[in-house]
């Protein structure tokens, strides 16, 4: 059994005054051995963080005693140690930088579960899955048939939807990410730029195989820990599908 557990969660909700949050947060972190990464806006919460499975426990309980947070959704993985090497909590204008402060979440594509994705798939629908994420990520690993944009970061979303994705306007569009938190804005930004049909992966890649490995997700998946890579699959054929980008070699 795993002795740590790792914790990926955001929410989207107002914060009235998250610069009053961010030193009490990191003091109580550092307290109880929680490390990784958490940022606090006005729009909400992002956060990873590792560290026993007790004080894990004792850290979303912590969180949701804020009202704001109260019904944060964790995502879990286990781990053999900690997946950070320092605790760090800042106070951010964005919870995820993407130059989308007037992009509202409440707008965005409508939720498909990984049940639903699963049996787009199966059922061959004609949709188009666009990845959200940066190019680094994609050449580890993506979904099936997806379009994976050379974004170098999340930021370059704008110019990738308004110039690269506008022969898709009037196709089921289905955006994915890591945990989901890139594609509500992203998702929101493509309704808002008159696309008729849009979804975003409720959960993100992490829900996804969790549910369903060795089918729809091919290769790896990239992480913002010190692990970076996690493998989902078992099968040979789906683990290693990138190539080193030096080398030219599969990784």
């Amino acid at each position: 059994m795993s002795d740590y557990k790792i914790l990926l969660f955001y929410k989207y909700v107002n914060v009235e005054k998250p610069e009053q949050i961010v030193n009490e947060h990191l003091q109580w972190c550092l307290q109880n051995d929680i490390k990784g990464r958490v940022f606090f806006a006005k729009e909400g919460v992002n956060g990873t963080v590792s560290g026993t499975i007790e004080n894990i426990e004792k850290y979303k309980t912590h969180l949701t005693n804020f009202s704001e947070f109260k019904d944060v959704l964790f995502k879990e993985d286990n781990a053999e140690e900690h997946a950070f090497k320092k605790m760090h909590v800042r106070l951010k204008n964005e919870i995820v930088n993407g130059d989308l402060e007037d992009v509202s979440p409440i707008n965005g594509g409508k939720r498909l579960s990984p049940e639903e994705l699963y049996k787009f798939y199966e059922k061959g629908k004609d949709f188009v899955i666009v990845d959200a994420r940066n190019w680094y990520e994609s050449k580890i690993g993506k979904f099936r048939n997806s379009i994976t944009p050379p974004m170098k970061n999340f930021r370059e979303w704008k110019k990738v939807v308004d110039e690269d994705l506008q022969a898709f306007k009037d196709k089921t569009i289905v955006t994915y990410c890591t945990g989901g938190i890139r594609c509500e804005k992203a998702s929101a930004y493509m309704v808002g730029r008159g696309f008729k049909d849009v979804y975003q992966l409720d959960g993100g890649i992490f829900s996804f195989v969790k549910k369903f490995p060795d089918t729809y997700w091919e290769g790896s998946m990239f992480v913002f820990d010190e692990r970076r890579v996690v493998n989902p699959n078992t099968r040979e054929e789906l683990i290693r599908v990138a190539k080193c980008y030096f080398w030219g070699k599969p990784t």
